[in-house]
C-alpha cells in the first residue's frame, strides 16, 4: 500500500493582476512543509504537479526545505479551474476588485453559486472544460498513481482539484465538494492510502508544519 500526499500550493497573489505567483509567505509555507517531510523521514518515489507557475514554485520551495524531491511529471488535469471564468458564466455584472473584507466575502459567496451552476451543467465557463471533464482530469492523475506506484507520491496542485479528488474518493456531491474546496489552506496536506484498486482518505487539509509558535499568522486560504 502506498501513500499519496496532495499539497495545495502556497499563498499566491489574490487580488493582484497576476494571481499565479507565490507570495514570499507562500514560499516560506512550502519550505516549512519540505522541512516537515524531511523531519519525518519521508521520501517520494514520484511527484506530479499541474502546469501552473504557482505549482512549480511550490514544489521548488518544498524541495528546498526537504533537500530531495523527484523531478515532477506535469499533469494538466491537476490545474485549477479559472474562478473568474466560472463567475462570469454565472454573473454578467461588473466584478469589483477584492480589496476589502466585505468585497472578498461577497466574491466567495458568488463563487459558491457559480461553482454550483457549473457543476450542475447550467453554465459553461469560457475556455474551461465541462465539469465532468474537469473531474476526469483529476481522477486520471489518481489512476496514474495507483497504476504506476507503490510508495510515497507527492502531488502539488490547487484547492479545486484536491477537493474534487477527496469528493470522488468519498462519493460526496457538489455542495460538499464546494465546501471542501473553499476550506483548503495554502500548503495544506491531504493524504490518501492507495492500492492498485482504490484510494482511501487518511487526512484532510492539515498544516502541522505551520503550528510552531514562530509561525503564528502563517495560515492562509487565498
Amino acid at each position: 500500500m502506498g501513500t499519496l500526499y496532495l499539497v495545495r500550493h502556497g499563498q499566491a497573489s489574490f487580488g493582484a493582476a497576476d494571481y499565479d505567483q507565490l507570495s514570499p509567505l507562500g514560499t516560506r509555507q512550502c519550505q516549512a512543509l519540505g522541512e516537515w517531510f524531511a523531519q519525518r523521514g519521508l521520501h517520494f518515489e514520484a511527484a506530479l504537479t499541474g502546469t501552473l507557475r504557482r505549482h512549480a514554485q511550490s514544489l521548488h520551495a518544498i524541495a528546498d526545505g526537504h533537500g530531495q524531491v523527484p523531478a515532477p511529471l506535469l499533469w494538466p488535469g491537476l490545474n485549477e479551474y479559472d474562478p473568474e471564468a466560472v463567475i462570469r458564466a454565472h454573473h454578467t455584472g461588473p466584478l469589483p476588485r477584492p480589496d476589502t473584507p466585505e468585497i472578498v466575502k461577497a466574491h466567495f459567496r458568488l463563487l459558491r453559486e457559480a461553482l454550483a451552476a457549473w457543476m450542475a451543467g447550467r453554465t459553461q465557463p469560457a475556455g474551461m472544460p465541462a465539469w465532468p471533464d474537469f473531474v476526469a482530469g483529476v481522477t486520471s492523475a489518481l489512476d496514474h498513481v495507483r497504476q504506476h506506484h507503490q510508495g510515497n507520491v507527492l502531488i502539488v496542485s490547487s484547492g479545486g482539484p484536491i477537493a474534487t479528488a477527496v469528493a470522488q474518493v468519498l462519493g460526496t456531491g457538489a455542495e460538499a465538494t464546494i465546501e471542501l474546496n473553499l476550506r483548503i489552506r495554502n500548503s495544506a496536506v491531504t493524504e490518501f492510502a492507495f492500492t492498485p484498486k482504490r484510494h482511501h482518505l487518511l487526512a484532510f487539509n492539515h498544516v502541522p508544519h505551520l503550528h510552531a509558535a514562530e509561525r503564528a499568522g502563517w495560515e492562509t486560504y487565498a
